[in-house]
């Protein structure tokens, strides 16, 4: 019999190598190469493809643009992230933590889309009687519409599709699933790749929804090539921490609606709850008059998002001193207090400084910058900021305070929560007066410090 070859393929840009290295040569990634089996040249030449059909070249003038189909899921929540619902022939990918709750999220999802569509779970980790001992704990009892299936044979899946005719399959998990063309593991980088290229071939050419689940590393990031997040429409995480109720579903790639966009859901003992007022939840537990403590104005996609900024300041007895955030960027709270340092003069070199985004929210934008630096200061010298005031603004190296996107609509969304006082940039100022609401235009941090302390 003969012994099979191994290879080592670069799980950032699938380059094969005959020996294991340290660094890949081909796009000089470190600690990327994953062991698998060389593909026989057999397998290379008879490789399954749905598409048949041969392709033409065409002018750009003579092409009829369609509008996308979508199909409403039935979770509004998901809807928003995805654009507006789910796109006919599209294929998505949803990773997240273990035990996060993505196939709780999918299986509501199947049953509400069962109600007017044939829907198949493909599970390639549990059985289907697991799978139904959790349906039956969120009170989901389905009908004919909504068929099961338990498998990780690439090619047994796709002929129960065609004997089924689904519109919406859910493949739990992608990393579960191989195909006999490759004799390598499931789950290994070639596995991974070849098997999500096939049914994403499978999608377009029978215009079917699919949706793929992810395992993620250590890192937080989708195991497997970097390839399966380029081949797909749609990369959504799934966020949240083990011990809160609240988790947010993020889209970071989208090819049919806008990137960045948030849904948030409350766990419960019958499954996830949408939350269709997340910044109305997030301050619930606000406290006025504590230091320490500032309102951010976030912007997630098209939604305006209120979240209480945390910042605690005290004496370091170690040096150098503590620089802790959660929620935000651990090096972007080091460029702050440089720039607190520089224009305020204050002196925070021998402080531990901690900081928090209060709900498990991760907060990427610049206009944080703002309620950062204010809840330090107000940590910092003991005073608690002005009541129901509301911040948003990015501050420049020069301690400038930078114009930001969609100021209008942080401050109607602060302003229909009750905020009485909402600091903008300048350049953010509204043309038309809200009523009982004050808005303070800044321009530098001195501005800022003058009203608020």
């Amino acid at each position: 019999m003969a012994k099979n070859k191994v290879v080592y393929e670069c799980s950032a840009c699938g380059e094969k190598h005959p020996k294991w290295q340290g660094k890949c040569s081909s796009c000089d990634a470190w600690n990327c190469l994953v062991e698998t089996i060389a593909e026989s040249s057999n397998s290379q030449n008879h490789r399954f493809n749905p598409l048949t059909q041969s392709s033409t070249v065409v002018s750009l003038t003579h092409v009829e643009a369609q509008d996308i189909s979508r199909k409403q899921t039935g979770i509004s929540e998901l809807d928003r992230v995805l654009g507006g619902g789910i796109a006919i022939g599209s294929v998505i990918l949803i990773g997240g933590d273990p035990g996060i709750g993505k196939s709780t999220l999918l299986l509501q999802t199947l049953d509400q889309l069962s109600k007017t569509n044939k829907v198949l779970y493909i599970t390639g980790e549990e059985s289907i009687q697991q799978v139904a001992l959790r349906a039956n704990r969120l009170g989901i009892f389905g009908d004919e519409n909504l068929r099961l299936m338990a498998e990780i044979g690439l090619n047994q899946i796709i002929s129960a599709i065609d004997k089924e005719s689904p519109q919406v399959v859910v493949i739990d998990s992608i990393q579960t699933m191989y195909t006999e063309l490759l004799q390598s593991a499931p789950g290994s980088v070639a596995q991974v790749r070849e098997c999500a290229s096939i049914l994403t071939r499978l999608a377009k050419q029978k215009h079917i929804t699919i949706i793929m689940v992810g395992h993620v590393t250590k890192d937080g990031s989708i195991a497997g090539p970097r390839v399966l997040e380029h081949i797909v429409d749609a990369v959504l995480y799934f966020e949240g921490e083990q011990h809160s109720n609240f988790r947010m579903l993020r889209g970071v790639k989208n090819r049919f609606g806008a990137v960045n966009e948030l849904g948030v859901f409350a766990m419960t003992d019958k499954g996830l709850k949408e939350v269709n007022n997340p910044s109305a939840l997030f301050l619930s537990s606000h406290r006025t008059k504590v230091p320490g403590s500032c309102i951010l104005i976030t912007q997630e996609g098209t939604r305006p998002l209120l979240v209480e900024v945390q910042a605690l300041v005290d004496q370091s007895h170690i040096m150098p001193p503590k620089r802790l955030a959660v929620g935000m960027d651990n090096y972007r709270l080091s460029m702050l207090i440089a720039i607190m340092q520089r224009h305020l003069e204050l002196r925070l070199f021998d402080q531990d400084i901690f900081l928090n985004v209060v709900g498990g929210v991760k907060v990427s934008e610049p206009a944080i910058d703002l309620a950062v630096t204010l809840a330090i200061i107000s940590s910092y010298k003991n005073k608690y900021l002005p009541e129901k005031l509301a911040v948003c603004g990015e501050i420049g190296l020069s301690g400038e305070i930078r114009t930001i996107q969609k100021g209008q609509d942080r401050i109607k969304e602060a302003a229909k929560l009750g905020f009485e006082r909402i600091i903008v940039p300048h350049a953010n100022l509204p043309k038309e007066k809200i009523p009982n609401v004050e808005i303070i235009p800044v321009q530098n941090l001195r501005d800022v410090i003058n009203y608020c302390f």
